[in-house]
C-alpha cells in the first residue's frame, strides 16, 4: 500500500519565539529548514514568518499489537506552538482492512512519545523563546495520506476509526466536506482527514497543520483571558475593601494591567490571524478555510472579542471610578481648607 499516517501533536510552549534563533540553534543538529507548500507559487500563499522545521531521528513506534517505524519531525510557530510529527509509512504488504482495524489505536497513540520530543525540542531552542510556559492546551490531528486509492475502499471507518457500521445520516456528515481538485481528493473531519494525492506532495497536510496551529493558540489566549478576567475581579473586590485614600492607587494599578492586556491581546491574535494568506490558489483557499469552519475558529475569535469587551467595559467603569474618587477627594479637600481658613480666622479674630 502506497500510504502513510501522519500524527500530529500540537503544543503552545511560549508567548512567541525567534524563529530566526531557533533555526540557528537547531541548525547543528540535524536537516532544518522553513515551511514552503510545492505545488504552488510562493506569491499564492504568503507566511508572514514561515516555521522551521527540523528533522529528527526515527523511532520504534507501537501501535496497537505492532510496532512500526515512523520519522519524526518538529515545527516550530513564531507566535509559541511546536508541533510533533510522526509519519509511520505503512509496509507495501499492508492491505485497506489492515488500516482500518488499525485506525482505533492511531487514537490511542502513546504522548510519551511526542512529550519526549517535544521536551528535547525545547532543550535545543530554549534560549529561542520568549516567556515559556507549561502548555496547558494542546491539539491533535491525524492525516490518512494516499498515493493510490481504489475505488472500493469506504473512507467512513477510517475518518471514524470505527469498524462498526453507521447509519446514512452518519455517513453523509462524515464525508460532507469533500474537496477535489483533479484526480485528488481531500476529506476532513474534526481531527482526521484522508488525502488521496498521487504526486506525494505535502501541501495539504501542511496547511491543516498550520490551521490547527492557529487554532491551538487562539484557544489558548482563549483561556487566559477567561483566567485574567477572574483575577481582575478578585483585584477589584480587595480594592474595594481598602480605605479610599487607597483604593485609589489599586484602582490606577488594575488599570493600567487592564490596558496593557488589551494591547497584547489585540496584538496577539492579529499576528495569529495575518500569520497565512492565501492570495491566488483557489483550491488551496477552499481547503484552509473549510477547515476553519469545521474547527469553528470564527467561534474562538467571537469569544476572545467578547472578553476583550468585558474588559473594556470593566476599564471604562474603573476609569469612572477613578475620577469619582478624585473628585470627592477634591472636595473633602476643599471643604477641609475652608474649614481651616474658618478657623484660622477665628484665631485671628480673638
Amino acid at each position: 500500500m502506497q500510504a502513510s499516517i501522519l500524527v500530529y501533536r500540537l503544543f503552545d510552549t511560549a508567548d512567541s519565539i525567534d524563529l530566526v534563533k531557533a533555526e540557528s540553534l537547531l541548525a547543528t543538529g540535524g536537516h532544518v529548514s522553513r515551511l514552503r507548500l510545492t505545488r504552488v507559487s510562493p506569491k499564492a500563499i504568503v507566511f508572514k514568518d514561515p516555521p522551521v522545521t527540523v528533522m529528527l531521528a526515527q523511532q520504534q513506534i507501537p501501535v496497537g499489537d505492532r510496532t512500526f517505524p515512523a520519522d519524526v519531525r518538529a515545527r516550530i510557530y513564531d507566535f509559541g506552538v511546536i508541533s510533533i510529527i510522526m509519519q509511520v509509512n505503512l509496509p507495501d504488504d499492508f492491505v485497506y482492512q489492515d488500516l482500518i482495524n488499525l485506525a482505533p489505536a492511531i487514537d490511542q497513540m502513546p504522548d510519551i512519545f511526542f512529550l519526549r520530543t517535544l521536551e528535547a525540542v525545547l532543550t535545543g531552542i530554549r534560549p529561542a523563546l520568549k516567556s515559556e510556559h507549561a502548555s496547558i492546551v494542546e491539539e491533535d490531528l491525524v492525516v490518512y495520506y494516499f498515493k493510490e486509492w481504489h475505488q472500493d475502499w469506504d473512507p467512513v471507518p477510517v475518518l471514524l476509526a470505527d469498524k462498526e457500521p453507521v447509519s446514512p445520516e452518519t455517513r453523509q456528515e462524515t464525508l460532507a466536506n469533500r474537496l477535489s481538485y483533479a484526480n485528488d481528493f481531500t476529506l476532513l473531519g474534526w481531527n482526521t482527514v484522508i488525502v488521496y494525492d498521487p504526486s506525494g506532495s505535502p501541501d495539504i497536510p501542511d496547511l491543516l497543520e498550520f490551521a490547527n496551529a492557529q487554532f491551538l493558540e487562539l484557544r489558548y489566549y482563549d483561556l487566559m483571558l477567561n483566567q485574567e478576567i477572574d483575577k481582575m475581579y478578585d483585584a477589584i473586590t480587595e480594592a474595594e475593601r481598602t480605605v479610599v485614600y487607597r483604593r485609589l492607587g489599586r484602582y490606577r494599578r488594575i488599570r493600567r494591567q487592564l490596558l496593557e492586556l488589551m494591547a497584547d491581546i489585540t496584538s496577539v491574535t492579529s499576528e495569529i490571524e495575518n500569520s497565512l494568506r492565501i492570495t491566488e490558489d483557489v483550491f488551496y483557499a477552499r481547503v484552509y478555510t473549510t477547515y476553519l469552519r469545521i474547527l469553528r475558529i470564527h467561534d474562538w475569535t467571537a469569544s476572545i472579542d467578547q472578553r476583550v469587551e468585558v474588559i473594556q467595559r470593566s476599564y471604562n467603569l474603573l476609569t469612572d471610578e477613578v475620577v469619582t474618587n478624585r473628585a470627592e477627594i477634591m472636595e473633602v479637600a476643599i471643604i477641609l481648607l475652608i474649614a481651616f481658613e474658618i478657623i484660622l480666622s477665628l484665631v485671628k479674630f480673638h
